[in-house]
């Protein structure tokens, strides 16, 4: 079984991207994606909802094969709600955060604190650019800030930090975070050296469906250097025991 825990249903598409992820799902034997909507960089509270209804949506459509992030804008006054609801009334397994403030900004802290007392992961976006970093983009070392201030949450940072070399070496030694390579970026070596760094059980299968190649993202796992064990667990054991899935 393959659980793709990084995949997106973008705001305005959410037609066009669920009929994408449901062909890909068939296609490749996908068992289960977890799924967060998002659109723009600063989100105003309307299209946090309409983020957020469109994966509630999603979830009751395909019910067992979809779960969802809660997208959560931490400068909004209501972001804790938000969450609060997404987790306890709508059942979503996880928050997703992405570039609206860094991870370590004081604004995050009420977030990570509830996701602590809910026991639930976090999806952080993260990347490291040579050029056109932008504004209040996540890096591995905010990430590894925020591990240190709070050991107890459960952290994933997203694409390998978005250089492997950069990203991995902040988080190596937190072992409250984990990792997903996805958006095809990546090639299978990259896929060797975050697992002589952290271990095969903190690495996370993720494509970035509908964006960027599900199948790219399979070949890269298939071509690295691990053993059939360590392949399913970063296909599906460790997303299913982070997130707590039952099937």
């Amino acid at each position: 079984m393959i659980i793709d825990m990084h995949t997106h249903v973008w705001g305005g598409r959410y037609e066009l991207h669920t009929r994408e992820l449901i062909a890909n799902c068939e296609r490749y034997g996908i068992g289960k994606i977890i799924v967060s909507g998002i659109a723009r960089q600063y989100p105003d509270e309307t299209d946090i909802d309409r983020h957020n209804r469109d994966i509630v949506r999603f979830r009751k459509e395909r019910p067992g094969l979809v779960e969802g992030y809660v997208y959560v804008n931490p400068r909004h006054a209501n972001a804790v709600d938000v969450l609060r609801r997404g987790i306890e009334e709508d059942g979503m397994v996880g928050l997703k955060l992405w570039i609206a403030t860094y991870c370590d900004d004081p604004l995050v802290y009420p977030l990570v604190e509830r996701c602590i007392r809910l026991d639930v992961p976090i999806l952080l976006h993260a990347f490291h650019k040579a050029v056109n970093q932008l504004p209040d983009e996540t890096t591995g070392v905010h990430i590894a800030k925020l591990a240190d201030r709070y050991p107890e949450a459960k952290l994933i940072m997203a694409h390998l930090g978005g250089n492997a070399y950069h990203g991995i070496k902040a988080i190596r030694d937190k072992p409250n975070v984990w990792t997903d390579f996805s958006g095809s970026l990546f090639g299978r070596e990259d896929i060797d050296y975050a697992v002589s760094q952290l271990g095969s059980d903190r690495v996370l299968f993720g494509s970035d469906m509908p964006g960027c190649s599900f199948i790219t993202n399979y070949a890269q796992v298939q071509e690295a250097d691990l053993s059939p064990q360590q392949r399913e667990d970063i296909y599906s054991n460790n997303a299913r025991k982070l997130f707590r899935l039952i099937s």
